[in-house]
């Protein structure tokens, strides 16, 4: 199989649809689709969650959450100028030297509309060394302040880089080769989450606990979907679904082996769940590599946090470059797949 046939590269291309934070319909509507070509029985919350139960052999045991969010970093506008250009501010973690200068989609209510990211000319004394903020972006649009009011832009839509420029690229290694995209954040989860329903439908798997598939929303700007999520279905065990990014501090590596954090900056996580996903991951022929965040978060250490679930996990892809054209190798999203696999087949659900 071509690395650009593999089915997780595949499922990525067909969500990569606009999906920001609080605007993840387009999205969702290709998950649902996939779902309900798999024959689950699905639900969709009032925040936008897409929900699916599973029940488990153990019908008195904990419910169990894999979550994944549909969300992604991007840019929202902050006014219109008089020339028609739209200043913008970011939507999530993104920030402007991720981007560069590039086309880009500006998300209006009644039409989208193409523009050019400008971060301004480099003839200026002193710009070399100087640090481009947000406030030295700005969208080129073309229109008329009223032409973008025709089009639905205002005070709050969301801008997002242009299709073509998100990838995936394949490269490196053909035997073991990395996949760049802007992002993977977290459509990998999605992705996964959705492999391992297919996997569980066409082998008749059930999980030994109860299970609780969910796709969340706005986990990039707090966490809203997902504590939502647990103030209505009261999950016991919460496992977000997501990538670990590589800043300097750790030591993770771009090998094909799943990240699984143990800290992070709002929650420590469940050493118990930490040994039952090793476990896991060893029982399926790989392992996982331990991690402490000093400047992240997850929906899993938002909802500890915030919510009081009782016991948290985050498993996931490793991502080089996170917030930005995001890097992996192809091999940690079978890896990943295989550990999930195991957990959910086998995990007790003991305290």
């Amino acid at each position: 199989m071509e690395p650009h046939d593999h089915p997780a590269l595949r499922l990525f291309e067909e969500l990569l649809v606009p999906s920001p934070s609080g605007r993840e319909w387009d999205l969702a509507d290709v998950v649902r689709k996939h779902l309900a070509a798999l024959g689950y029985d699905y639900r969709t919350d009032g925040a936008g969650n897409i929900l699916v139960h599973i029940s488990g052999q153990n019908l008195d045991g904990p419910l169990v959450c894999l979550a994944a969010h549909m969300d992604e970093i991007g840019m929202v506008v902050r006014f219109i100028e008089p020339d028609g250009n739209l200043r913008v501010g970011r939507s999530g973690g993104l920030l402007p030297w991720k981007l560069g200068e590039g086309p880009v989609v500006v998300l209006g209510d009644h039409e989208t509309v193409t523009g050019i990211l400008s971060m301004g000319s480099t003839h200026t004394a002193g710009n070399g060394d100087r640090t481009i903020t947000w406030d030295d972006c700005r969208i080129l649009t073309g229109l008329t302040p009223e032409g973008l009011k025709t089009a639905g832009v205002r005070a709050g839509t969301y801008a997002l880089p242009e299709r073509a420029r998100r990838g995936p690229v394949v490269f490196g290694d053909p035997a073991d080769p990395l996949v760049g995209a802007w992002t993977f954040d977290d459509r990998i989860g999605v992705v996964t989450l959705l492999r391992l329903l297919e996997r569980m439908k066409n082998g008749a798997i059930r999980p030994v606990m109860p299970l609780l598939v969910a796709f969340t929303v706005s986990e990039e700007v707090g966490g809203h979907g997902a504590k939502v999520l647990v103030r209505q279905e009261e999950p016991e065990v919460f496992i977000a679904v997501d990538g670990s990014p590589i800043p300097p501090e750790t030591r993770l590596a771009l090998d094909g082996r799943p990240g699984i954090w143990a800290k992070d900056s709002k929650a420590p996580y469940d050493p118990r769940l930490i040994r039952a996903f090793t476990e896991a991951a060893q029982s399926a022929g790989t392992e996982l590599q331990p991690v402490v965040f000093d400047s992240a978060a997850s929906d899993a250490s938002l909802v500890a946090y915030g919510a009081g679930v009782p016991r948290i996990a985050c498993v996931g892809h490793v991502r080089e470059n996170s917030h930005g054209y995001e890097v992996i190798r192809l091999s940690v999203l079978d890896h990943l797949l295989d550990t999930l696999e195991n957990f959910v087949r086998n995990w007790p659900g003991t305290p």
